[in-house]
């Protein structure tokens, strides 16, 4: 069986065991407060025991301090009983809490994505692992980061990585950070191999520069793709010149003028992202390019996001047809009378994470913003609710109780979850990464690389130009 029909398959299961979380965890809930109720009213039997032990010491020293200290004492003994009843009620009903709880404590979108894993792995055993080429050059950090982010994604995925970069730089940095054992293995076991280079292009150098440093990380990685040695590319450097270097080497798919960077935005709906573009490829842009944008974002959530039927939006200032400036009019125009896809109309800016849409494009500038702007939000909100909570003890009782759950608000919004962005409408699959990605960014891009290869986006993507509008 192959490893489509078995994702094809398990996929209901995976939402079948998401629904019964969630009324699991209703009936969870139930039991705790009837376990809180019960530890409250012992709690309240043992008050009043006590106190009326209190009252029958002070009565009792009135008539005679003997008798009174032996009617004291067989009071007190008997509020200990309860005390130790009450206590031992909380404590019954704090183990049957734990022992419910306990099969759910794991946020359920994991449970989904450790399915995926599962499913990665038995796909490993039946059939090739794929070949991604890394520029290992490329970022903010690299190549220490980057190396250790693709050691990781090979014993994750079933994929193969040829990491393009300075050979001796390389492995200065994989001794330096503790990678060389396991780097001379994977190169053992033919799942990695090096490549050498020349230096990246920089990140405040001009795009144009791929066209004069042929040897450049960027430009030797994109090679391994169009001669079919990889069958994707990944990179953390200038994302200009990544997408200079992929239309120079492997060319723009036909019908297609722009290219467009694709980047995936969480929603309320944690198992439903939105994908927006483009986010920095185009800062001018045409009515033309953005329905272009809308015909690619349509196949990759068919695709990758496996939505049967996205929800096309444009980003606008308004909902009605009449907002927006020149550029906005007139793609709407296009949009709405487009019949390939379904159009939902303009999209406000507080709607592109309602998940009332899958798919917002527009021009590269107001989409960049976005990103950067979304970037910021997790951390924000964490210091907000931080110097919201009350000081001292009440404060870090309080905190303790909710790190966990600021802690999966932080990773919801957080853009290293998901990696990187796919430039889309060029003949090849490359993923984009963040200036400033690390080993997660990278396992999660990766990810993205092989779920795209996986899902044949490039065949559908290639039938775009049978479409009479790019022929026109």
């Amino acid at each position: 069986m192959g490893k489509e029909t078995l994702h094809k398959i398990n996929k209901p299961r995976a939402i079948r065991r998401l629904v019964i979380w969630y009324k699991r965890n209703s009936a969870v809930t139930s039991i705790v407060d009837t376990a809180a109720s019960s530890a409250a009213t012992a709690s309240n039997v043992a008050g009043n025991v006590v106190s009326g032990a209190g009252s029958v010491v002070s009565t009792a020293g009135n008539v005679a301090s003997n008798v009174a200290g032996n009617v004291a004492g067989n009071v007190f003994s008997s509020a200990e009983s309860v005390v130790n009843t009450a206590s031992s009620v909380v404590s019954n009903a704090s183990s049957l809490a734990k022992n419910t709880l306990q099969p759910f404590v794991f946020d359920p979108l994991k449970r989904l994505q450790n399915s995926d894993n599962i499913l990665d792995k038995v796909g490993d055993s039946q059939s090739n692992r794929i070949w991604i080429a890394v520029d290992g050059m490329g970022g903010d950090y690299a190549p220490g980061p980057i190396l250790e982010g693709c050691l990781e994604a090979i014993s994750r995925f079933p994929i193969n990585i040829k990491f393009v970069g300075n050979t001796e730089k390389v492995k200065n940095a994989a001794e330096k950070n503790g990678l060389l054992e396991i780097l001379e293995k994977e190169i053992e076991n033919n799942r990695l191999e090096l490549i050498d280079s020349g230096d990246p292009i920089g990140m405040n150098e001009e795009a144009t520069a791929v066209r004069k440093r042929k040897n450049a990380s960027i430009n030797v990685a994109m090679d391994l793709v169009r001669q079919n040695k990889a069958q994707a590319i990944y990179s953390a450097g200038n994302s200009g010149a990544m997408m200079a270097s992929a239309i120079f080497r492997i060319g723009r798919l036909k019908g297609i003028d722009r290219p467009a960077i694709g980047a995936l935005f969480p929603t309320r709906d944690q198992t439903r992202p939105v994908l927006v573009l483009d986010v920095g490829a185009n800062t001018d842009c045409k009515p033309s390019y953005l329905h272009q944008f809308a015909l690619l974002g349509n196949i990759y959530a068919q695709d990758v996001l496996q939505v049967k039927k996205p929800r096309i939006g444009l980003l606008n200032i308004g909902e009605e047809e009449c907002k927006g400036n020149d550029l906005s009019l007139k793609t709407y125009e296009l949009l709405s009378a487009e019949k390939s896809f379904d159009f939902g109309g303009n999209c406000e800016g507080r709607d592109v994470l309602s998940g009332n849409f899958d798919v917002v494009v527009c021009d590269g500038f107001t989409g960049n913003i976005l990103l950067k702007f979304l970037e910021s939000v997790g951390g924000v909100l964490l210091d907000i609710l931080r110097s919201e909570l009350p000081r001292g003890r009440r404060g870090k009782v309080g905190s303790a109780f909710l790190k966990s759950n600021l802690l999966r608000i932080k990773k919801r919004l957080d853009h290293a979850e998901h990696g990187g962005a796919l430039l889309l409408g060029v003949n090849g699959i490359c993923v984009i990464g963040h200036g400033s990605s690390k080993s997660l960014s990278v396992v999660s891009a990766l990810r993205l690389a092989h779920s795209a290869v996986n899902h044949n986006v490039m065949d559908n993507l290639s039938q775009l130009q049978k479409l009479q509008v790019l022929n026109s």
